[in-house]
């Protein structure tokens, strides 16, 4: 288990993989970020956002912007700020409001101390070497200047995690079958503070609790078939476990009226 794991967390930062398959398209992220829908209480990410920026002028990096959910809600509600989007795919970014550019957070193109603010939003576990990237955050970033950055908790979302090792010992015959990919696990919220300690003085955690209910499964089949990237990471049939899993839960919603999903994601804001 350990072994798997370690394959994991490494493919979790294959440059590769992020580039040509996690995040070739927005396919995959957005799938993800779906199932969102069904939180209670709702929140607005890229809001919260926008009210961290709210003393902000000048120039905004996204760094690891995705598919351009935060970008695209400041160009919108913030045109005074010069907002510029970077992602290590280049197909990700093709659905992303310019200016972009294609940049690894290890190594990012920008002068010293060149940005007003900076966002790393649910993007550095998938850096390879995430002290070097939070010093590359820190060093473009202006004195006074603010980092905002995302993840989950160690437990977000461990009803998922139990299904997916319940699903996955079916396929297998086994008791359990082995862990699902987490991407949080190499930069989770109560990790983070650690790293970010390195370069920023100031960190104030904003967490953001809530339960996920659905009556059908198929928001999260979408879920967990986003992980469609790591597949052949995950020590089991990928697509037999995902249709596993899906009977599970559609069989826990016929007895119980629904499914539930504890979810622990927060937002770090970080100062020199």
């Amino acid at each position: 288990m350990t072994s798997n794991t370690a394959r994991q967390d490494a493919a979790i930062a294959d440059r590769a993989i992020l580039a040509n398959s996690a995040y070739a398209d927005g396919r995959h992220l957005a799938a993800r970020q779906s199932i969102y829908r069904w939180q209670r209480p709702r929140y607005d990410l890229p809001g919260i956002v926008l009210e961290e920026l709210a003393g902000t002028s000048g120039i905004v990096l996204d760094v690891g912007c995705g598919n351009g959910r935060f970008v695209n809600r400041l160009h919108e509600d913030r045109p005074d700020l010069r907002v510029v989007g970077v992602d290590v795919s280049a197909g990700i970014l093709a659905e992303v409001e310019g200016p972009v550019l294609v940049a690894d957070a290890q190594a990012l193109p920008f002068a010293d101390d060149s940005a007003d603010a900076v966002l790393a939003l649910h993007m550095l576990y998938h850096v390879g070497d995430i002290e070097a990237a939070v010093e590359e955050l820190a060093r473009v970033l202006r004195p006074g200047g603010v980092l905002v950055v995302s993840t989950n908790s160690d437990t977000d979302k461990r009803e998922l995690d139990r299904l997916w090792v319940r699903a996955a010992g079916d396929v297998l015959g086994l008791a359990e079958g082995p862990a699902r990919v987490s991407l949080s696990s190499r930069f989770s919220l109560e990790g983070a503070p650690g790293f970010l300690g390195a370069a920023f003085g100031d960190i104030r955690v904003r967490e953001l609790p809530g339960v996920i209910e659905v009556t059908d499964p198929a928001p999260v089949v979408a879920h967990l078939a986003s992980y469609e990237a790591w597949a052949d990471r995950c020590g089991v049939p990928f697509r037999e476990t995902v249709g596993r899993a899906a009977e599970i839960v559609a069989a826990g919603i016929g007895a119980e009226g629904a499914f539930r999903i504890t979810c622990r994601g927060g937002v770090l804001v970080c100062r020199f």
